[in-house]
């Protein structure tokens, strides 16, 4: 059987969710609490950091979203392919791919972390460059969308990303004047396998320190 060790509001979970919703994979999923040491120990069995979420089937357990979703595509193929086979013509979906976890999901994290983990003040001193940095992104996405429904061709890779990234962050520093990236967030909050995502971490919605912006309607 196919598992997925993960939790509902873990943005990289959702990432995986989408895509096995996409694909119509049969999985079972693990759902993980790291404020139980029971479920704090089995994941660092799973995975060598103890980090969410994992992906296993038989003896073969991956640890990385964007590699769970290759591996998925390529053994557990849908309707619809997530990447493109050729390994030149997936370069452009890897490349968004990476750009919105690194550029987006992590810029909103480290705003975040400096809330909820840090010392007084901290996210006054690391908002500013976290949500410049956003800016760019933004931008950047927006005349990538310019003209296109999804970020790299069909629906894929990128978007599976491109959803928890966009949804947390959007919460945080609002993209309503990049027009054509806000269209293609509406595009993304429609589709079935984002819905059932979000209807899934609603019940956990109120972990989440930020309640303004665009995640306030989901609540």
């Amino acid at each position: 059987m196919l598992t997925l060790y993960g939790h509902p509001l873990s943005s990289y979970t959702q990432k995986v969710l989408i895509a096995l919703y996409e694909l119509g994979t049969d999985f079972e999923f693990r759902h993980i609490d790291l404020g139980n040491g029971g479920d704090r120990a089995l994941m660092r069995s799973v995975e060598p950091m103890g980090r969410m979420p994992a992906l296993r089937e038989g003896d073969l357990v991956l640890s990385q979203s964007s590699l769970m979703i290759e591996w998925l595509d390529r053994h557990h193929p849908g309707p619809q392919r997530l990447l493109d086979p050729d390994p030149d013509a997936s370069l452009p979906a890897r490349q968004w791919d990476r750009f919105l976890d690194f550029q987006v999901m992590q810029m909103m994290q480290q705003i975040v972390d400096a809330r909820i983990f840090m010392a007084e003040g901290a996210e006054e001193r690391v908002a500013p460059f976290a949500r410049g940095k956003l800016d760019l992104a933004y931008a950047a996405l927006d005349r990538q969308l310019d003209g296109r429904d999804w970020i790299a061709g069909g629906f894929g890779l990128a978007d599976c990303a491109a959803m928890p990234a966009l949804f947390y962050a959007g919460a945080i520093h609002p993209f309503a004047d990049h027009p054509h990236l806000a269209g293609y967030f509406e595009r993304l909050v429609a589709r079935p396998s984002v819905l059932r995502v979000i209807a899934g971490a609603r019940p956990f919605y109120g972990w989440f320190p930020f309640k303004d912006g665009i995640a306030a309607r989901f609540l």
